[in-house]
């Protein structure tokens, strides 16, 4: 039977699709550190995570049982997508499931900095009835500034609008404006046109430390800051001396540099106890809808995976789909990418006297992927052969 280890509390629908598959499951709460990591995985052949755990190179190279990893969650900057690749283990996300609840709580977090709410909420909870309009505005007129023009950016861009936003974004990559958003030129363009400011950037290295001192200061006096997308983006200190100096009127963060490992931790930020400045412990995705709709699709991709070999939406192998076998059996064949791989493949069967009913093949950067149907049931000298050509990252068989 395969196994799965389950962490940091994933959706219940997700262990109900693996048992029905008859994989079994074992939970744990919270996040593991590499060494916790490495021991659990023995005997291992799928893990499910969300952010907080880190899947680094030496904890894939560590599990040679690992076959398939979901991060029940946008992003895969926590797992070492290349070791992964180069040792077999397939990698799956969900890139779009949660995309409605993240610009919902935008939309609410520009709302509430605008007519800051956060401060007459403390001012009523301390009995203090301090009735004002003074800093206070509505939303529509005013600009929304999307840095990240992507799933969450572009639906956030079209929900603005719908609520009297102008709205301008700014992106590294084309993209094609939706409604009447405009795209800015530079990203200094936007902070010096946008009354909100809101970032939607992925996990990639390069984008560490892209809001900083400098951006800041570009951005309109009185202007406020939103941090959706990743801890290692902005910069906590110099966020801090512009909403103390008041160049910035508010901020909403619900991601941080250094996380808590599970709820209940202790949590510290120098942006605690800060005017109209909201704090959310990096739920911007975490709504029972969104996180249902994660545990679905992730499952489902990995269930895939094992019965079928489809890498749909892999994040980090050649892409193919897949349905059932239409032969007796099925050969799913990772390797790298070099010429002759597939004859060398089809020569190996026929050697074996191993009939091809259908095969596909695709590629991605220095891997390949081949899966063959075959009419015949597949013997142990076909599978030792094809382990033992100098190409093979992993091979299995699928019946």
């Amino acid at each position: 039977m395969l196994r799965a280890l389950f962490l940091e509390n994933l959706h219940p629908a997700a262990r109900e699709i693996f048992a029905a598959a008859g994989i079994d499951v074992v939970t744990r709460t919270g996040a593991m550190d590499e060494d916790e990591l490495i021991a659990a995985l023995d005997g291992v052949q799928i893990l499910g995570i969300r952010s907080k755990t880190n899947v680094t190179a030496r904890v894939v190279e560590s599990a040679p049982d690992l076959v398939a990893i979901g991060a029940f969650c946008i992003g895969t900057n926590q797992i070492d997508l290349a070791s992964a690749a180069q040792h077999g283990v397939a990698v799956f996300n969900a890139p779009f499931s949660n995309t409605r609840s993240v610009v919902e709580i935008a939309i609410a977090d520009i709302i509430a900095l605008t007519r800051r709410l956060t401060e007459f909420d403390r001012s009523m909870h301390d009995g203090v009835w301090n009735k004002s309009a003074t800093g206070a505005h509505e939303i529509r007129g005013r600009t929304l500034g999307i840095i990240g023009y992507g799933n969450i950016g572009t639906q956030l861009s079209v929900l603005a609008e719908n609520l009297g936003m102008s709205v301008v974004f700014y992106d590294t990559a084309e993209k094609l404006a939706l409604g009447n958003a405009r795209r800015m030129a530079t990203l200094d363009e936007l902070l010096e046109t946008a009354d909100v400011v809101t970032l939607h950037v992925d996990g990639r290295s390069g984008n560490a430390g892209l809001f900083g001192a400098e951006q800041m200061a570009r951005m309109k006096p009185g202007a406020v800051l939103l941090n959706l997308s990743r801890g290692f983006v902005v910069d906590v200190d110099a966020l801090r001396a512009n909403i103390t100096s008041g160049h910035i009127s508010g901020a909403a963060i619900d991601v941080f540099p250094t996380e808590p490992k599970k709820r209940g931790d202790s949590f510290e930020s120098d942006l605690r106890g800060l005017p109209n400045v909201i704090l959310t412990p990096h739920t911007g995705g975490s709504t029972e809808e969104a996180q249902e709709a994660i545990g679905h699709f992730v499952a489902n991709k990995l269930r895939d995976y094992l019965s079928t070999g489809s890498t749909t939406l892999s994040v980090n192998l050649p892409n193919l789909a897949l349905e059932q076998t239409s032969g007796v059996g099925r050969v799913a064949h990772l390797h790298r990418n070099t010429p002759g791989v597939l004859a060398a493949v089809n020569q190996t069967l026929a050697a074996h006297g191993t009939n091809i009913e259908g095969q596909l093949l695709a590629t991605r950067g220095d891997l390949g992927y081949v899966v063959t149907d075959v009419s015949d049931e597949v013997t142990q000298e076909v599978v030792d052969a094809l382990r033992a050509m100098d190409q093979t990252v992993r091979l299995r068989v699928l019946g």
